[in-house]
């Protein structure tokens, strides 16, 4: 008989992606099946292998279920059961209010092994991420959780509104917005005052997160007027009067803004944490794919006569990475550059060409093409030889300016740009839709690929498509491709890069931008 596989019960916290737990995200990145929720971060999806097989079996009030909790758990079972490493993914914590002990008891009784890890509950986090500390000694120093949606099928309810109404300072009630008014009505008739202060706290912890504040007379209009649907939290107590002096999360420059980062894949990282830390609502559209070139000819030959050569010029980050790749694949290494003097186009190529041992000898007071061929000049380049690895197409104005002054200037493709297999109807369905703030450009490519997956008719329809949207470009490269297409640019950082583009964004929203 074959050994079974295990299930991985994983809260996958609140719905910021970085509250999962080290032990869940370690799991999720090598588990073959992941079984995951309508509350559990589409995000941390990303952290499964490639090869994993993924199965949405979300529950949404008022909505038909894609699965029932026993087909759900017969799933868990039969996965088990065929070997695989199988990670339910579950919102919040699997303990509280998630239904996880009703799935244990079923891979139990299959003699499935099991392990649970636990996740940020939402209570907390909803409290948290609003500014409410849930308990407080100047306040209370008891809280409660409970239900506002008991199984329906049971008799009577488990709540003795009577007891709990006054037991605890704090309640956090979770999904309660449709019996609001029952709860309101129960808690004011068992002793709570009429005047006790309330939050409601609406997707917590993630870009939609909103928040209304009340009391318990006048919660449910307040939830009424603003429209608050659910997913949502009811948070009960004094505590709720701190809110105005520690809510931190709402207050941030650029909360809930909808930014459209077309970097690549694997380089927008820093770009989306960089402005998720201040709010943003990052959507990824990856324009560009870096791959290796087809053929190293012409860098093979020169390495074989790299001490001839007096300078050697990286123009990006991709330059940088590939050049040392077929470097080392060619049993040679950084010591092998020794007496060849190191250009960067700017500060982040600097700071990645130092991941492999070397500093930059020359970096431009402007991080451009044009800015690195100024400062050469200012060496003397007559009768030098130049080596520059970079793009397989790229701007010629750097070679041509060090050639017409008497360098001897050798082009090595090492990459190419490539555009990515983009989701073109997302991207045109998000820009249709509205709501889309800013689209953010970091090189010439990122603006051609992107236009190309929006593949508007004529100019017309792109002013159509995009109107309403700023457009914030890292430097006057990215920037002058993006006015050449007839676009504006609306953001343009004094530093030319992502750090800098990042504060350029920050500073426009809390300016007269915003």
């Amino acid at each position: 008989m074959k050994k079974p596989g295990k299930v991985y019960l994983v809260g996958a916290g609140p719905g910021d992606p970085g509250l999962i737990t080290v032990r869940g995200k370690s799991l999720l990145e090598r588990a073959e099946v992941v079984v995951y929720d309508y509350l559990a971060g589409h995000k941390l999806l990303k952290h499964a292998p490639a090869s994993a097989e993924l199965i949405y079996v979300g529950k949404k009030g008022g909505v038909k279920h894609t699965f029932s909790q026993e087909e759900i758990n017969q799933m868990l079972v039969e996965h088990a059961l065929a070997g695989k490493m199988v990670v339910r993914l579950k919102g919040g914590d699997p303990f509280i209010f998630g239904r996880g002990g009703e799935e244990l008891e079923k891979l139990h009784a299959a003699g499935v092994p099991f392990e649970v890890v636990p996740g940020v509950t939402s209570a907390t986090a909803a409290a948290t991420y609003a500014g409410i500390p849930i308990t407080h000694r100047d306040y209370t120093a008891s809280v409660a959780f409970l239900t506002g949606h008991e199984d329906p099928t049971k008799e009577s309810s488990n709540i003795d509104w009577s007891k709990l109404s006054t037991g605890a300072g704090t309640l956090v009630i979770y999904m309660g917005i449709k019996n609001l008014p029952t709860i309101v009505a129960n808690l004011i008739k068992y002793g709570r005052d009429p005047q006790t202060p309330v939050a409601v706290v609406r997707w917590a912890s993630t870009p939609q997160q909103r928040s209304v504040v009340g009391t318990l007379e006048t919660i449910t209009q307040v939830v009424t007027d603003a429209a608050i649907k659910p997913p949502a939290l009811i948070i009960v107590g004094e505590v709720v009067k701190l809110r105005d002096t520690i809510d931190w999360y709402e207050k941030r420059p650029l909360f809930g803004k909808k930014i459209i980062v077309t970097r690549t894949r694997e380089q927008a990282s820093e770009l989306v944490a960089g402005l998720e830390d201040f709010g943003a609502n990052c959507l990824e559209y990856s324009t560009i794919h870096i791959k290796p070139v087809d053929c190293y000819d012409i860098l093979d030959s020169e390495l074989e006569r790299l001490d001839e050569y007096h300078w050697i010029l990286f123009t990006s980050l991709n330059g940088v990475k590939y050049f040392f790749e077929h470097l080392y694949a060619k049993g040679m290494d950084a010591r092998d550059l020794k007496g060849t003097d190191l250009a960067v186009v700017g500060k982040s190529t600097a700071d990645f060409l130092l991941t492999y041992g070397l500093n930059a000898d020359l970096i431009p007071s402007t991080f451009t093409g044009e800015g690195l061929a100024e400062s050469l000049l200012d060496q003397g380049v007559e009768g030098r030889n130049i080596l520059i690895p970079r793009a397989l197409q790229a701007r010629e104005i750097l070679p041509e300016t060090l050639r017409g002054a008497g360098a001897q200037v050798t082009v090595a493709p090492v990459y190419e740009n490539c555009p990515a297999a983009g989701d073109k109807e997302s991207l045109r369905e998000e820009l249709k839709n509205g709501g889309v703030e800013m689209i953010t450009f970091t090189s010439s490519s990122t603006v051609r690929n992107f236009l190309a997956m929006i593949d508007a008719a004529d100019q017309d329809e792109l002013q159509q498509i995009l109107s309403g949207i700023k457009i914030a470009a890292i430097g006057p490269i990215t920037a002058k491709t993006v006015t050449d297409n007839g676009l504006q640019v609306d953001i343009q950082p004094k530093e030319y890069t992502i750090s800098g583009l990042i504060e350029a964004i920050v500073d426009y929203y809390g300016g007269d931008g915003a």
